[in-house]
């Protein structure tokens, strides 16, 4: 019997994104047919193609991009190429990833013949922080979300509450890692020994992850060593004293860096769920995340770990820790990768909503 097509369209070809778009197509293969739309960043990695299994058919596109929205010429170009795409493929299901493609594809597809999905991974508005490109992002979230008969599906619930104020469709899914790769990278790591309390984060050094509060709640916990791992434009904001900042690191040497910490910090402005965040949760690290979309989904303050407001309340929590550490904190947190935020329990949530969505073409939560 012939498979359902899928066809997935992708411009954030890089990064978190990439690694959730590349593990979404290769556990729907097996039941569906499905294309993959994309564009080629920095970030994309060299041999993206291995990342693919071979059934996956792979479609590079020309326009878009990010550059694409500075001219109508090529932004209508990008409308064109797209509706091309999608009457060679004749997908039963288009599903959009990351702000780029949601904005071109929620054009170009009408769902008249199938159902379109947008998953913002973040809703950049939010991402960003203040500004007028910021509010640039809103108001097409809102426009769009009006005109544009898409679903809506989200990551974790707290983005879904925020896709109810542009669209009446929507849906989440929770992201989740894959728990083979990450026990077979994590056999044989030894752990960095620290002989102070250990708190870090990782990623890029810009407004979204907050250095400037990270750097506020190390200066309060002078006693304690802080990391960042990664570097970015803000990392000079990173100068308190006892702040180690070690740029990017391979694999291995970040999740040993990962190992040998007590604590990691998540101070973003938003996310949809972290990789990094779940990575962490699975190390049995504890966890301490500002009040915000995605974060404030995954930890519950108190249960499997702490959800904080100011740079003083991470600061009190670090300190009440490094007194009496809470394991049972850690533990939850394990026991909630294991059961919610890994790639099996996503792959059979995503087998039901695509079967439901080809087959009703109604589907939503």
């Amino acid at each position: 019997m012939e498979k359902k097509r899928i066809l997935m369209i992708c411009e954030a070809f890089g990064g978190g994104v990439f690694t959730y778009v590349s593990q979404l197509c290769n556990d729907m293969v097996d039941e569906f047919d499905v294309y993959l739309a994309y564009s080629i960043r920095p970030q994309t990695p060299k041999n993206y193609k291995e990342f693919f299994d071979s059934r996956i058919h792979l479609i590079q596109t020309k326009y878009l991009s990010t550059k694409t929205l500075a001219s109508i010429s090529n932004s209508m170009k990008c409308i064109r190429e797209l509706r091309e795409i999608e009457n060679r493929v004749k997908p039963l299901v288009i599903h959009l990833h990351s702000s780029i493609a949601g904005g071109f594809g929620r054009l170009a597809f009408k769902g008249k013949s199938n159902m379109v999905v947008y998953t913002p991974h973040g809703y950049a508005h939010i991402l960003m922080g203040p500004g007028m490109k910021s509010v640039m992002y809103k108001l097409t979230e809102t426009v769009l979300g009006k005109i544009s008969n898409a679903i809506t599906l989200t990551c974790c619930e707290s983005e879904d509450e925020i896709a109810k104020v542009f669209c009446k469709k929507t849906a989440y899914i929770e992201t989740g890692v894959n728990l083979d790769d990450l026990s077979a990278s994590l056999d044989g790591v030894v752990p960095f020994k620290n002989e102070r309390f250990t708190v870090f984060t990782l990623g890029r050094a810009c407004i979204q992850k907050q250095p400037k509060l990270f750097n506020e709640i190390a200066k309060l916990v002078p006693e304690a060593r802080f990391i960042w791992i990664g570097n970015g434009e803000l990392e000079g904001e990173l100068n308190a004293p006892n702040i180690e900042v070690t740029g990017w690191k391979p694999r291995k040497e970040a999740l040993a860096m990962a190992k040998g910490a007590d604590a990691f910090i998540l101070c973003s402005l938003g996310e949809a769920i972290a990789m990094s965040l779940i990575e962490n949760m699975f190390m049995k690290n504890l966890i301490l995340v500002s009040n915000v979309m995605g974060n404030k989904s995954v930890i519950k303050d108190g249960v499997n770990g702490y959800v904080c407001e100011t740079a003083e309340e991470y600061a009190e929590k670090i300190k009440a820790c490094m007194a009496f550490f809470p394991t049972n904190l850690p533990e939850r947190a394990y026991q909630d990768v294991l059961t919610i935020y890994n790639t099996k329990v996503m792959k059979k949530k995503y087998q039901k909503f695509y079967g439901a969505l080809s087959e009703t073409w109604g589907y939503y939560k």
